[in-house]
């Protein structure tokens, strides 16, 4: 089944491809991901194009993305969407696959939109226990670093921080281990996924809207690098 990944840039999406590609009667032949062209960012992590499109060359899969507007009005966004599953129909895809762990509203959405369109949703995470979840990520090697945090949810201090069990240990009770209600967002750089790892370094931790963003940058090592080959 031919079938095209939700792609946020996070440690969700990142292990759904995983997961997917574990299963003989599923093909990932893309990543989809929505762009904000007034920032030239990823829509709803804010992580830099250029890392996106890192990922994308790393995991060997090609890049669809749907530029959008900010701010974005559903009306556009559905349309947009809709746009590119008619294109993706015309390629033969036959699915999509989204890296929803337990928000039934979210699901129920997905696939009302998907209904009448002939593709079929797929959810390779779905109720999988979040505790355990983050757990077999970070066993699996997944490496991920936080981009975006809600600070009404989180301490501010965990911007930019890695995904791992030091961060699992300093969540409050309340947060999901996984971030699954919004408390904070990530962006996978390596990983079982991914055939080689994306060089990264942080750049600048900022607060708006009562949020913190981790800026995260490509290596400069990596870019001077690809600038000798090129």
């Amino acid at each position: 089944m031919k079938t095209i990944l939700s792609w946020s840039t996070g440690k969700d999406a990142a292990w759904s491809l995983h997961i997917l590609r574990q299963n003989p009667d599923i093909e990932v032949v893309g990543l989809l991901t929505t762009i904000n062209t007034q920032f030239d960012r990823v829509a709803m992590h804010g992580v830099r194009r250029t890392l996106l499109q890192a990922q994308a060359k790393a995991a060997g899969l090609p890049l669809y993305e749907v530029p959008i507007p900010y701010p974005c009005p559903n009306e556009v966004y559905e349309a947009r969407m809709a746009e590119f599953v008619e294109r993706a129909k015309a390629d033969c895809v036959e699915a999509f696959a989204f890296g929803d762990l337990f928000l039934r509203d979210i699901r129920s959405y997905r696939e009302a939109k998907l209904k009448d369109t002939g593709m079929t949703p797929l959810f390779p995470l779905w109720e999988i226990g979040t505790q355990k979840l983050a757990r077999d990520m970070m066993a699996g090697g997944l490496q991920a670093r936080i981009v975006c945090l809600d600070t009404r949810l989180m301490p501010r201090e965990l911007a930019g921080a890695s995904f791992d069990s030091a961060f699992l240990d300093r969540l409050p009770a309340s947060v999901d281990p996984c971030g699954e209600n919004g408390e904070f967002h990530t962006f996978a750089h390596a990983g079982p996924m991914f055939r080689e790892a994306i060089p990264i370094e942080m750049g600048a931790v900022v607060e708006r809207d009562g949020f913190m963003f981790a800026d995260i940058l490509e290596a400069a090592g990596a870019v001077n690098q690809r600038a000798v080959l090129c």
